[in-house]
């Protein structure tokens, strides 16, 4: 399953929405996710883990930005 992962780059602050980043990452659960991401050592605050759909999949793909994080 692929996750899309809204998060703020700097882990002390409040987050603001204009700041906030994404990240895909392929996992079986969310734990999962926030599991991989914290042993690779990321320091981010996370504000939400999405499962996307095939067809939200898909559409994400089409971005630009769209890039599958290996972790």
């Amino acid at each position: 399953m692929i996750f899309k992962v809204l998060y703020q780059e700097l882990a002390d602050e409040i987050p603001v929405r204009e700041r906030t980043k994404s990240l895909y990452v392929e996992a079986e659960s969310v734990r999962q996710v926030r599991d991989k991401l914290i042993e690779k050592g990321y320091k981010i605050n996370i504000e939400h883990i999405q499962q996307l759909d095939e067809a939200h999949l898909e559409y994400e793909k089409k971005s630009e930005d769209f890039e599958l994080e290996n972790v």
